[in-house]
């Protein structure tokens, strides 16, 4: 798995693990499991904005003229149009910290689960922004465990002739980004950890236990 996430797609590749000793000191935190909900939650408002400023080093440059108190001069403006998407619920834990840090972009979110029942992933919300056509997306989940939300709802959004996705989750599995990869290989990944297996139902190993549950002060995992 090492080695596919050096494969290259177009020019880049498709797994980066962010490695800022900041990040990983709050990935810690964020793993404690006696960190309370608001601890949770304001750790992943940090940990987001900090990924954000990885996230977008190459977007692209505009040049705009700008009147100082002093003189007119040349500045530079964001010159793609992005979007950020929250995979609900546990997504939206990051999209306040993303915001944050590109407070220009528009927001959308999908809902999307995988039905152990029917095995297979089931849509229930998709609120996009109108004009996302052409636009650079940066859709979120804290985590990627068996990858098939994460497939599903990038299926989804490429549906929208959308320019270009980046997939941005703090922990990620093996197993997980290799689904990913092999739906989607033109789409660039972003996390703070590969984690080494899942257990029997679907949670990843160490991992941060359920992250919803513990961003919203529900079910066992708090």
């Amino acid at each position: 798995m090492e080695q596919q996430h050096q494969q290259q797609s177009q020019g880049k590749e498709f797994c980066q693990i962010l490695r800022h000793p900041v990040l990983q000191h709050k990935l810690c935190q964020l793993r404690d499991k006696r960190t309370s909900p608001w601890m949770f939650r304001n750790l992943m408002e940090e940990v987001s904005q900090l990924m954000a400023f990885e996230v977008t080093r190459k977007l692209n440059l505009k040049s705009v003229d700008v009147e100082t108190p002093m003189r007119a001069t040349k500045g530079y403006k964001i010159g793609d149009r992005v979007v950020l998407v929250s995979i609900m619920r546990a997504g939206n834990g990051m999209l306040a910290g993303m915001q944050k840090f590109l407070s220009f972009a528009a927001v959308g979110h999908i809902g999307i689960y995988r039905d152990k029942f029917i095995k297979s992933t089931v849509e229930y919300y998709l609120r996009l922004p109108k004009d996302i056509e052409g636009s650079r997306v940066i859709l979120m989940d804290p985590m990627l465990a068996t990858g098939d939300t994460a497939v599903a709802s990038l299926a989804r959004i490429k549906e929208f002739q959308v320019a270009d996705i980046q997939f941005v989750t703090l922990i990620a599995s093996r197993p997980g980004l290799e689904k990913v990869y092999a739906h989607h290989p033109d789409v660039q990944v972003f996390t703070l950890s590969i984690e080494p297996e899942m257990d029997e139902n679907g949670f990843i190993l160490p991992g941060i236990g359920d992250a919803g549950d513990r961003l919203y002060g529900t079910g066992d995992f708090i």
